[in-house]
């Protein structure tokens, strides 16, 4: 069976896309990612949730930003500490190559 981990249903939290098992909507886990939990954090404080869930997450939003438009900076990554490589690399191959969206843009040098 294939997980859906983004859903969808006007019948469920007003229509607003939330993770698979659990009551959080996608702006949810943006809004703890701007506000400087990291992915492993966000899990610690709903376990229900799954880490390739809120990946799952992170990628819903990158494809849907103007939905999302506020937890974008200029440079088109989602506000916030992402995944680090070495969780990156625990992912499914289709969340690995998106930086500043699931993993965490590298801090430029002399930062």
């Amino acid at each position: 069976m294939t997980i859906k981990w983004v859903k969808s249903d006007p019948l469920v939290m007003n229509g607003e896309p939330f993770c698979y098992g659990s009551r959080l909507t996608v702006r949810n886990v943006l809004e703890m990612r701007a506000n400087g939990l990291p992915p492993r954090d966000i899990q610690i404080q709903n376990p229900e949730l799954r880490l390739v869930g809120i990946a799952e997450a992170f990628r819903y939003a990158g494809e849907h930003r103007s939905r999302y438009v506020d937890f974008f900076d200029a440079d088109g990554h989602i506000d916030g500490p992402g995944f680090n490589s070495d969780e990156v690399a625990a992912l499914p191959e289709h969340l690995r190559d998106l930086p500043g969206i699931v993993l965490s843009t590298p801090e430029p040098a002399g930062a």
